[in-house]
């Protein structure tokens, strides 16, 4: 089954962020995620057997002791690798994007102990709104922001992504809140 850890805005942020990838002159361009498939990957693990899972379940629960809610704001808008080759278009994280690096650090130190490969690339928090049809799209300099939207992120999930003939669903596998004190 295909895996991710990820943390998932509120409702009405993802339903923010939708509208404003729907306004995008170049919204045919792309793929457009539903708003309540928009989420900030922390690591992507792929195919994971059912009988591994209790191991990553069991691994990943040290993070509700050692991470706090923290505050998040999304900023403009953006895309790998450029806006001029754009694959992924995505919102971009101004601030929390310090806590969230740590949380995926966390999230990746602790997975290297039950086999998972460490992530080549550094972490850039980023919350993707679509993929790219075809070919590399082109997202418009001039394109106008969607406003700075602001939540609380007090748990992580496991993920697992299933494919249906309507396209694939996510499904909760567990879910880690994280301590207040």
């Amino acid at each position: 089954m295909r895996t991710f850890v990820a943390v998932f805005p509120p409702r009405e942020i993802g339903e923010a962020l939708s509208q404003a990838s729907h306004d995008l002159p170049a919204n045919r361009d792309f793929r457009l995620v539903g708003p309540e498939k928009i989420h900030l990957t922390l690591k992507f693990l792929g195919e994971v057997a059912e009988d591994a899972l209790d191991r990553v379940k069991q691994a990943l629960e040290p993070v509700r002791e050692r991470h706090e809610p923290f505050e998040i704001t999304t900023s403009g808008l953006g895309a790998f690798p450029s806006r001029r080759r754009a694959r992924i278009l995505w919102a971009g994280i101004e601030s929390g994007a310090g806590p969230l690096r740590a949380l995926a650090a966390d999230v990746e130190n602790l997975l290297d102990t039950v086999g998972f490969e460490r992530e080549a690339r550094p972490y850039t928090p980023h919350l993707t709104l679509g993929r790219a049809r075809a070919r590399p799209a082109k997202l418009d300099d001039a394109t106008a922001a969607p406003p700075a939207l602001r939540f609380t992120v007090s748990s992580m999930q496991l993920v697992q992504s299933v494919p249906g003939k309507n396209g694939v669903t996510y499904q909760i596998r567990a879910t880690y809140p994280f301590a207040s004190r």
